[in-house]
């Protein structure tokens, strides 16, 4: 089953009179159960790419159809509750909100989708227990190690069951031994049956996913599984 089916799609970026196409019509597609990795050298257009398919930002031309909605006929107030309710993202650094605990980051976005206070911090505690930091539930992020923080931010896309987990360099400001420790849990969570589809420049990441994607001067130039 397609998730997600994208045409046509162009990203170009204005500044003053300097125009600069990053996306120069892509054609690609995403099945349920997929972990697909995208790589390209830096401004290849890999992290746009991954920009106009989760809904964070708005294609120049082409089309995107996601869990079969159109959402070139989407407001702006509906892609937010799209984005909120069904799809889930980590970003390479981390985007957590500095003045509240691990299990308060983890449990706002599930308040916002109407769910109550209590069965939004047994959720969020659930899930920190998956992601092993279910003894690291009251700390802030800056008593916490920058894989740590990563892994609350994976916490926080995944406690709402997201249809589509998106990833941009999630490994990007970790050490080593980190970074492999953030693509096991992304290898469990896909195993389970989690779409993913991440954002990387490392060949010995890539390999854990089950599909790679590479771009070069803003189109795909192979596109295999593994």
């Amino acid at each position: 089953m397609k998730l997600i089916e994208v045409k046509g799609l162009v990203k170009t970026f204005v500044d003053g009179e300097k125009e600069t196409r990053v996306l120069k019509g892509i054609d690609f597609s995403v099945e349920e159960g997929d972990f697909v990795a995208i790589m390209g050298r830096s401004g290849a257009g890999k992290s746009t790419f991954l920009y106009q398919m989760s809904l964070l930002d708005e294609p120049t031309a082409g089309e995107i159809v996601i869990f079969g909605k159109d959402t070139h006929n989407m407001s702006s107030e509906q892609k937010t509750v799209f984005r909120l309710n069904k799809l889930g993202y980590v970003f390479q650094d981390y985007a957590l909100l500095p003045d509240l605990t691990a299990i308060e980051n983890v449990a706002v976005p599930l308040m916002m989708q109407g769910l109550s206070k209590s069965s939004s911090y047994k959720k969020s505690q659930e899930v920190l227990n998956r992601v092993g930091l279910g003894h690291r539930l009251n700390n802030l992020p800056s008593q916490l190690s920058g894989g740590e923080q990563q892994r609350v931010s994976i916490a926080r896309a995944l406690g709402h069951s997201p249809k589509v987990l998106f990833a941009d360099e999630p490994t990007a400001n970790l050490d080593n031994d980190s970074s492999k420790k953030i693509l096991e849990l992304f290898e469990e969570v896909h195993a389970q049956g989690q779409t993913i589809i991440m954002v990387t420049h490392e060949e010995e990441y890539a390999r854990k996913a089950k599909r790679v994607v590479k771009i070069d001067d803003g189109l795909i130039v192979e596109d295999k599984r593994q």
